[in-house]
């Protein structure tokens, strides 16, 4: 099945301007959907609004948007005025600036979409730009109204394509101290690093997507068939429950199972490679 584009426009960098379309590359349409049943009945249940006070049932035609200040008062805006606050689309990702990719700070990357161009007489000046930013390691900053939002986009090459990846706006990025205050430093003993060190270098691999399984969706998949089937659901695999050590043990015996028999190398399992591999 085609896929289709979240959203057609140009890409305009100074006087370059390239029809282009947004996919997006990451989906979750193929998870398992739950819906709520009434199980007397066997049918579904559909939501329906009512007052929080009264209790009585809210008709479509009275149901408004508003915002509660913090002082508990209540805003009312409708729909009329809502729609005039989204901005206009001018379907136009028009470029402000070029970044080296190493100065992007992952905590604000978002939502990754595949860059294409939109038709036939886009592709020269995409292969154009797509081999410039890839030339010289840098990704290029551009603005543009997606899903009645303006958003920022991040736009790097990956292999012979964009990637153009919605960023987080700097606002809606907390910071690391209000996490970490109230760790204090650690001297780690050199012992320690050493074991540390040596756990890694014996468990070293390659990144493979593919063997990372969604368990709660497997489960729930083998759920939903033992119950199909008239069959009772297996329960699932407990942990197994760990002594408690303390850290130097711990490092120790990691250490002994890592360490490979005698004569006898190890060798890291090279995992699946994508064909179009980031820029």
């Amino acid at each position: 099945m085609v896929p289709r584009a979240s959203w057609k426009g140009a890409l305009r960098i100074g006087k370059l301007t390239c029809p282009v379309a947004l996919f997006a590359a990451v989906s979750t349409s193929e998870r398992i959907a739950l819906h709520l049943i009434n199980r007397e009945t066997g049918n579904r249940v559909h939501r329906h609004y009512v007052d929080s006070e009264t209790g009585d049932d809210v008709d479509r035609d009275v149901q408004v948007k508003g915002y509660e200040t913090k002082n508990g008062d209540i805003v009312l805006l409708d729909p009329e005025e809502v729609a005039a606050a989204v901005p206009d689309s001018d379907k136009m990702l028009a470029v402000s600036a070029f970044v080296r990719c190493e100065e992007i700070d992952d905590v604000y990357l978002d939502r990754p979409y595949y860059l294409s161009p939109a038709d036939p007489a886009a592709e020269e000046a995409f292969a154009l730009i797509r081999a410039g930013l890839d030339q010289q390691k840098v990704a290029a900053l551009a603005q543009t109204v997606l899903f009645r939002r303006v958003r920022t986009l991040l736009i790097r090459a990956y292999g012979d394509i964009l990637i153009a990846t919605t960023l987080n706006f700097d606002d809606e990025v907390r910071s690391s101290q209000d996490a970490f205050k109230d760790i204090p430093d650690h001297h780690m003993p050199q012992e320690m690093l050493d074991l540390a060190a040596h756990i890694i270098d014996t468990r070293k691999g390659h990144f493979d997507p593919s063997a990372f399984e969604d368990r709660y969706e497997a489960a729930l998949a083998a759920l939903v068939e033992a119950k199909l089937k008239g069959r009772k659901p297996a329960p699932p695999p407990r942990p197994a429950e760990g002594k408690i050590i303390n850290l130097m043990d711990a490092l120790r015996e990691s250490a002994g199972a890592a360490r490979p028999p005698a004569g006898k190398k190890t060798r890291s399992r090279s995992g699946h490679t994508p064909g179009r591999k980031a820029g």
